[in-house]
């Protein structure tokens, strides 16, 4: 049986998406499709959690053949390692006005603030995804006692450097944004640069160890 599950997205697109309940390999399988497939001039590939959107063009390809190659592709891939990239090291200051909702988090987890740093900071995090905004990486996932719903009142502003958690999943604001979910430090780093080549620091199987300053 497949583990792939094939939408079309208008006449010039299919969607891929790995149906595997474990996120974290489903998300190396949608790694190892997009890496596959783009090495072929016909797509065009944009990275989801554990989805490929496939893009290609109606008049050089027919919709039905081109999802007869993409399934084709699919039935011959091999989860993509676990860390493909670089391994980052994030410094960031936990708590206090960098991280103003360090102790709101850690009392809804059960957890004190210290303990939900030394989670955080335990292993490296792997960069699942891009999306959002530009250089606003997916990183995950967290274990089970980390999971936390987003804010049930996003912010107008997040200050950029802010490292936080939600769903799951942590990540650090590259720029000023709006956004929900819970900020538990901030990092100087600078994560998204348009005169930096590439502009975006962190890629699509690279991972983050935080470190607490």
């Amino acid at each position: 049986m497949s583990v792939w599950r094939f939408a079309p997205l208008g006449e010039a697109a299919w969607m891929a998406r790995c149906e595997l309940p474990d996120l974290a390999l489903a998300n190396r399988f949608a790694h190892a499709l997009a890496r596959a497939l783009e090495a072929s001039p016909a797509f065009e590939v944009l990275l989801g959690l554990r989805s490929v959107t496939v893009r290609f063009d109606p008049l050089s390809i027919e919709p039905e053949s081109a999802l007869v190659a993409l399934q084709r592709i699919c039935d011959q891939l091999e989860p993509a390692p676990e860390v493909v990239g670089h391994v980052h090291r994030v410094p960031v200051r936990y708590g206090g006005e960098a991280g103003p909702d360090l102790e709101s988090a850690a009392q809804a987890l059960g957890l004190t603030p210290a303990q939900l740093i030394a989670l955080h900071t335990s292993q490296p995090w792997r960069v699942l995804m891009l999306g959002f905004a530009p250089g606003f990486a997916y990183l995950g996932p967290l274990p089970a006692v980390l999971h936390l719903p987003r804010r049930a009142t996003p912010r107008p502003r997040v200050p950029a450097g802010s490292v936080a958690i939600a769903g799951g999943l942590t990540g650090i604001y590259p720029s000023e944004l709006p956004g929900g979910w819970h900020l538990i430090g901030r990092t100087e780093l600078t994560l998204f640069d348009a005169h930096r080549e590439p502009p975006t620091w962190l890629q699509p199987g690279d991972a983050v160890l935080f470190v607490a300053l």
